[in-house]
């Protein structure tokens, strides 16, 4: 038996008294947030990209405008739209107006490589892909294997102002060669310039009507330890019930926040924290495409970001970065740190800032992200991924028997509840099945629940290995290995690294007749995966520890990792 939602939670006492237990969630799409904000502050600033600023007014437009042209792209409601983008004001303006068309946003991570890119946007089967001029070849190489329709092509200088250019050290000559050469591109192509997409129409845009619990807003693609990456389908209650649910455990959030947005859009914490947040709450997001030490640091010293959403590796470069002060970080209100664990060290160096500002949370992509968090109170126990947000239930279970629940203090499956929980896995209705029944998510993460109510991960979806904040999965990069002549089977496996969280290991069972080359198997690796998906090592081994069932054990192979204990 599932628990009832009437049981007394223990967790709600660590509630601040500015914390609503049971927030309203608004019956609206995610652009009705916009629409509120714009109405509200039309002259507020929405987003700042390298001295550029658009207002809340600015940005209503322009996404009304991008919807109009998705509607002379023959776009239809339900229509998947790839937004290969990073974080730039056409990747927001895409987002909204994909949104008020009623179309499904399916954000790519730009530095895929041909094969993952061409496995996402197959699988989901977009018509329309919105492309960085940059990543334009590699979807151009693929794109008569996709059904995809027609491309439209941007480039991050289009919404550059000239010193920004200079300050980036891009000569206006090579500017205009990148334009010319873009311009010839799309002159020779069947690309369409984004420049298209900012056409003013001749009538108002209406949003689609939606129904926000059932009508998708996202596909966000993830994964388990098997296999490809899966489609994760977030409706847009899901997106708007999670900003609800963060916004409401920072009550001080308003239109003065400015959300400093280097996690990128394409990830659900970047989604969520960064551009749906804010833009219920009227605040302002300064956008930096990639995370760049020093240009990060003159972000923070130019518009002082109240919020300032991260990972732990994140903030110790930050820290990290020559010149930096800790005066120039003490307008942060809250940080809110995403990935586990979190290491004593650095929570002590953002304390030390001053203030209770740290907020380490516990979420995943099927979750909209976010699950738990630590209060904003002296409460916070941030070596913990904290408790339940509002709305939320959570408890820990038995993996072999999911509906006998563990006492305190017992790890088992961490298993959640929420109006945050995602809707499925797209055309995947087996692999939906197996992680929700009767709205609880599996989320196959071992977790503890303390005797207060204080939840700790101890292992992280067991196989899952997150370098920098972002998810390998073992099963895609064994695939990729087995490709190879000289492997005749592998086994990938993550160890701790105190830099990017974990690094990504190889062990390799070579062919007897081809050398095992280690430089080889790298490049070979190169050719199809993400550098962070790339091994670090490549560790020969006769054989690989399986079960009785023949199943590889890869708990084993991380215990060979670990140092000798003294």
């Amino acid at each position: 038996m599932w628990p009832s939602s009437r049981r007394p939670l223990p967790w709600t006492k660590w509630y601040p008294p500015t914390v609503p237990t049971r927030p309203d969630v608004p019956d609206v799409p995610v652009t009705g947030l916009l629409d509120d904000s714009a109405a509200r502050h039309p002259r507020r600033p929405a987003l700042h990209y390298f001295g550029r600023r658009l207002t809340y007014r600015g940005l209503h437009r322009a996404a009304e405008r991008f919807a109009a042209g998705l509607h002379r792209l023959g776009v239809q409601p339900g229509d998947r739209v790839a937004l290969v983008l990073p974080n730039c004001p056409q990747a927001v303006i895409a987002f909204f107006g994909v949104w008020r068309r009623g179309a499904i946003a399916v954000p790519v991570n730009p530095l895929c490589t041909a094969e993952e890119m061409h496995h996402q946007l197959a699988d989901c089967g977009a018509r329309v892909a919105v492309v960085l001029d940059r990543s334009h070849p590699t979807v151009a190489a693929i794109r008569d294997r996709l059904p995809l329709e027609q491309v439209v092509v941007t480039s991050l200088l289009d919404y550059l102002p000239l010193r920004a250019r200079l300050a980036l050290r891009l000569p206006l000559l090579q500017a205009q060669r990148m334009r010319r050469a873009l311009t010839a591109e799309i002159r020779n192509a069947d690309v369409v310039p984004f420049a298209e997409m900012q056409r003013p129409p001749r009538r108002g845009v209406r949003q689609y009507p939606l129904d926000p619990a059932r009508h998708l807003a996202v596909i966000l693609y993830t994964g388990g330890t098997e296999g490809r990456p899966k489609g994760v389908m977030l409706t847009h209650r899901n997106l708007v019930a999670n900003a609800v649910q963060q916004n409401s455990w920072d009550s001080a959030s308003g239109p003065k926040d400015v959300t400093l947005a280097v996690l990128p859009l394409f990830h659900a914490f970047g989604l969520t924290s960064s551009l749906v947040a804010p833009a219920m709450t009227g605040g302002a997001v300064v956008l930096l495409p990639r995370f760049h030490q020093r240009r990060t640091v003159r972000a923070i010293r130019r518009y002082r970001p109240t919020i300032f959403p991260g990972v732990p590796l994140l903030y110790d470069e930050v820290l990290d970065a020559p010149g930096m002060k800790p005066r120039l970080l003490r307008p942060v209100r809250v940080f809110v740190c995403g990935t586990y664990p979190l290491e004593q060290r650095t929570v002590e160096r953002l304390e030390s800032l001053g203030g209770h500002r740290l907020i380490q949370c516990y979420g995943l992509t099927e979750a909209s992200p976010a699950v738990t968090a630590n209060p904003l109170t002296a409460d916070a126990r941030n070596l913990t991924v904290g408790v339940p947000l509002p709305l939320t239930d959570a408890v820990v279970v038995d993996p072999r028997e999911p509906t006998r629940l563990l006492p305190p203090g017992q790890p088992g499956e961490l298993v959640v509840r929420g109006p945050q929980v995602f809707a499925g896995y797209w055309n995947r209705p087996l692999e939906t099945a197996r992680v929700l029944s009767k709205g609880w998510l599996r989320t196959g993460d071992i977790a503890v629940m303390g005797e207060d109510g204080f939840f700790s991960i101890l292992d992280r979806r067991r196989d899952l290995i997150k370098v920098s904040g972002f998810s390998v999965f073992p099963g895609e990069v064994e695939e990729v290995l087995r490709r190879h002549p000289a492997v005749i089977d592998c086994a990938v496996v993550g160890v701790p690294d105190p830099r990017r969280g974990e690094r990504v290991i190889a062990h390799v069972v070579e062919h007897p007749a081809y050398p095992f080359s280690a430089d080889e198997l790298r490049r070979h690796c190169e050719r199809y995966l993400s550098h962070y998906k790339v091994p670090a090592e490549f560790r020969p081994c006769a054989e690989l520890p399986r079960g009785v069932l023949g199943k590889v054990l890869r708990r084993r192979l991380r215990e060979r990792e670990r140092p000798p204990v003294p």
